[in-house]
């Protein structure tokens, strides 16, 4: 009975187009139909990479950005956990790859990458700010020595520019040391949080330097700042509020206490906030405190449990992995256009949706 229905729909369907037709009508009906079928989901997947970050975006055209690489070494435990979301994903190459800084969790895995899978381009913020740094050098040269094959797309970032990633809205707001000097849509209030912020000294750091975006999926917003630590994200916020609000947040600098002030989180309210710590790195116990403290949080993810956190970790329903052996669990988390999230705990599987503001 079931055939025989979807048959008559489908001979309603052709009557109604062949009518539409004659009407002049059916071009126009075509473009909906395409337009409707090309509204999706953007897919990001949290990828364990042992407290460094690696986070993939992958858009309903299959346009792919992954932002910083892991660590080296480990029988190429992060390049392989990145091909394994990417598969995942369903694409067979990564679009672009954005390394915010050359710290060596961040963009020490790009020669394991690119030995495993295809790469489009590479966007970083310039030359190497910390070269005395061995183990940054290190992986600063070997990063140099990809681009120099010439198989790859090379993009120096600078403060205001749209990145060109299909589907999605990505502006940059920091680079090497820069930041964008006007609000944002949606920002330039004034910044209540600051005098609740204390003053730290200037970071002499690749951190500070750290390319930070923020996305725009139709209503979704999403920030970014890598590693970016205090001293600048008080430049960014105070006095005003220039980022405005959130709906993701990716925890700047693995939850360390380094970054994270209130300037920050808590005037761009974010309604979900995922920390790429691992367990002995990153979640500092006054961070974890802070995220939580957030105005409107909905929840606080993070990809492992914190040893320093201790008891101040999130349930464990918020955990990918939890205390003990690695088990390389990520989180996903899946957007619309109207701003609505859904989180998957890979470890639990669990799917929580969190509704549009």
């Amino acid at each position: 009975m079931a055939l025989g229905q979807n048959a008559k729909n489908r001979a309603m369907l052709r009557r109604l187009l062949a009518v539409a037709a004659s009407l002049g009508l059916a071009a126009g009906l075509t473009a909906g139909a395409q337009a409707q079928a090309s509204h999706g989901q953007l897919h990001i997947y949290f990828i364990d990479v042992e407290g460094g970050q690696s986070t993939l975006f992958v858009t309903p055209e299959k346009q792919s950005l992954l932002i910083d690489t892991g660590w080296p070494g480990n029988g190429g435990r992060d390049a392989d956990r990145i091909v394994a979301a990417a598969k995942k994903a369903g694409i067979t190459k990564i679009d672009y790859v954005l390394l915010t800084h050359y710290h060596v969790d961040h963009t020490g895995g790009v020669p394991q990458l690119v030995e495993r899978f295809p790469v489009g381009t590479f966007i970083d913020h310039g030359p190497l700010r910390e070269p005395n740094d061995k183990p940054t050098a290190d992986a600063y040269a070997a990063y140099q020595q990809v681009l120099a094959t010439g198989k790859y797309g090379h993009i120096t970032a600078k403060v205001g520019e749209i990145l060109p990633i299909a589907g999605m809205k990505i502006e940059v707001l920091t680079a090497d040391g820069n930041m964008i000097d006007r609000p944002l849509a949606g920002g330039g209030e004034a910044n209540q949080y600051c005098k609740a912020s204390q003053v730290r000294p200037t970071d002499q750091t690749e951190n500070s330097r750290s390319v930070g975006v923020k996305m725009w999926f139709g209503k979704t917003r999403i920030l970014d700042l890598g590693d970016l630590t205090w001293d600048k994200e008080m430049q960014l916020e105070c006095p005003a509020n220039r980022i405005g609000r959130v709906d993701l947040l990716v925890v700047s600098h693995h939850g360390w206490y380094q970054s994270s002030s209130p300037a920050l989180v808590d005037a761009i309210e974010p309604r979900v906030a995922v920390m790429d710590n691992g367990e002995k790195k990153g979640g500092s116990k006054p961070t974890v405190e802070t995220i939580r403290a957030i105005p409107g949080l909905k929840a606080e993810y993070q990809l492992h449990y914190s040893d320093e956190a201790g008891a101040d970790n999130p349930p464990s329903a918020f955990l990918a992995n939890l205390e003990g052996p690695d088990t390389g669990n990520d989180i996903e988390v899946t957007a619309n256009e109207s701003g609505n999230i859904s989180v998957t705990n890979g470890r639990t599987g669990a799917t929580t949706d969190y509704a549009a503001r």
